[in-house]
């Protein structure tokens, strides 16, 4: 397993919460913590952004992917809006996260508590090339459903 250097800066109301980190040898995401003053509860239907309380540099030519935690996902229907979200390596900011409330009850984040998961990712850019025409292919240009049932 590759592991890449990461400087994190900690904001004041991250005081007291964990680093991201990974809770297993072999995790591919780490879980990222609530650093918010007082519980955010979340209806059904409705999305928060959610600090973490830290800045990071990555390094050129990697990308955070910022994803749902899966018993989240299961248990309260609770997921990342934009998933996977993705943190450029340029970016100085807040690390935030936009959850939403799937489920059919009320769901309540907590300061500390794991409420996403952060995957590092090395980034492949292309090169954009107008051309008149493309090669054709068995599926040409179906979209949607058009390669077997719904």
């Amino acid at each position: 397993m590759k592991t890449v250097s990461i400087e994190v800066l900690r904001l004041p109301h991250m005081d007291g919460i964990d680093l991201p980190q990974f809770e297993t040898a072999q995790a591919a995401g780490a879980d990222l913590r609530a650093a918010i003053e007082t519980p955010v509860t979340l209806a059904p239907g409705t999305r928060k952004l959610i600090p973490t309380g830290f800045c990071m540099a990555l390094p050129a030519g990697y990308e955070a992917q910022v994803r749902p935690r899966s018993g989240l996902a299961l248990k309260h229907g609770i997921t990342v809006l934009n998933s996977p979200g993705t943190i450029d390596a340029d970016y100085r900011g807040e690390v935030g996260v936009l959850i939403i409330n799937h489920g059919d009850q009320d769901f309540t984040v907590a300061r500390g508590d794991r409420f996403a998961q952060m995957v590092i990712a090395p980034v492949t850019q292309g090169t954009f090339k107008l051309v008149s025409d493309l090669s054709d292919t068995v599926r040409g240009s179906g979209g949607y459903g058009s390669t077997g049932t719904e």
